[in-house]
């Protein structure tokens, strides 16, 4: 059931895609999904965190060098520091997981970072 709390959330969300350039519903579909999916990636290694500590044999989702890349790290960058993080590092990053992780993992093979500043990405985020 959508809640008007939700529902309000993702006019919202729709609002700040357009007015940030990005009108198409594919692309915003697409993008928010992409978004998603990245803070799920962090969700989950949070669980896996937990879980390590019975079972030190669980594989990581992040290395210790992409721990950088994790939600809780690239959500507290400045716009700028943010957007060169999610460009060059995170999409490569999701990109790279398709034989690792879930079957969605493997859509993420194709993924393009569409948004276009710093501003939108930060907003959305």
């Amino acid at each position: 059931m959508i809640t008007n709390e939700l529902k309000s959330q993702v006019d919202k969300i729709w609002e700040t895609f357009w007015t940030g350039g990005i009108s198409n519903p594919l692309t915003v579909v697409e993008q928010f999904t992409f978004l998603i999916f990245i803070k799920s990636l962090d969700t989950a290694q949070v669980k896996i965190d937990k879980k390590k500590k019975l079972s030190p044999n669980i594989k990581d989702i992040f290395s210790s060098e992409q721990n950088h890349l994790r939600w809780e790290h690239v959500s507290g960058l400045s716009a700028e520091s943010m957007f060169t993080v999610f460009q060059n590092e995170m999409f490569p990053f999701i990109k790279n997981l398709s034989g690792e992780q879930s079957a969605f993992a493997n859509y993420m093979k194709d993924a393009s970072f569409l948004i276009p500043t710093a501003k939108l990405l930060q907003k959305l985020l």
